[in-house]
């Protein structure tokens, strides 16, 4: 399989938030705005695939600053890395000012995707080939970000996490 652009799958998801997404303090529910990430992410994914994706977790979520009323809100993500089915997706959440149209990062997360056929059964996807600085980051950071949460889960044992134990050995 050729290998991707993380650029070829950038979506971004423009929205304003009503008072009715709010919470008692007049800002958007937290809730609300992880499904606006999860949409954003699961478009990348196809993008990145060709292929019906499903959300395997949503492995971190900061959320920075408060997002009020009446906010421009804008969700722009990307596929970071591909494995053999699954992707990771880097979500950046901005909010646009009325006046100067000047964008503030407000929140981030990062969602994990499958790749799966019409039966579900998860199916290879393109690897990615990083192109500006932060993708390398983001890029080089997946693989020990993947093997935490594998060991987290339970899902691999601590002499597995091969990158976690270089972090620790190189420090």
């Amino acid at each position: 399989m050729k290998a991707k652009s993380p650029k070829e799958s950038l979506t971004v998801l423009t929205d304003m938030v009503l008072p009715g997404e709010t919470n008692a303090l007049g800002n958007l529910f937290g809730g609300e705005l992880l499904a606006r990430m999860d949409r954003a992410c699961s478009i990348a994914a196809q993008r990145h695939s060709k292929r019906i994706v499903v959300t395997a977790s949503v492995n971190h979520v900061v959320f920075n600053k408060a997002v009020p009323v009446g906010s421009v809100v804008i969700v722009e993500a990307k596929v970071s890395r591909a494995f053999s089915s699954s992707m990771e997706i880097y979500a950046d959440v901005w909010t646009e000012d009325r006046e100067s149209g000047q964008k503030t990062k407000v929140n981030e997360g990062i969602y994990t995707f499958v790749a799966v056929d019409r039966t579900g059964t998860p199916v290879k996807v393109p690897p990615i080939e990083p192109e500006t600085k932060l993708e390398r980051e983001r890029y080089e950071g997946a693989l020990r970000r993947k093997q935490l949460s594998l060991l987290l889960s339970g899902r691999i044992k601590p002499d597995d996490a091969s990158e976690l134990k270089a972090l620790f050995e190189n420090s």
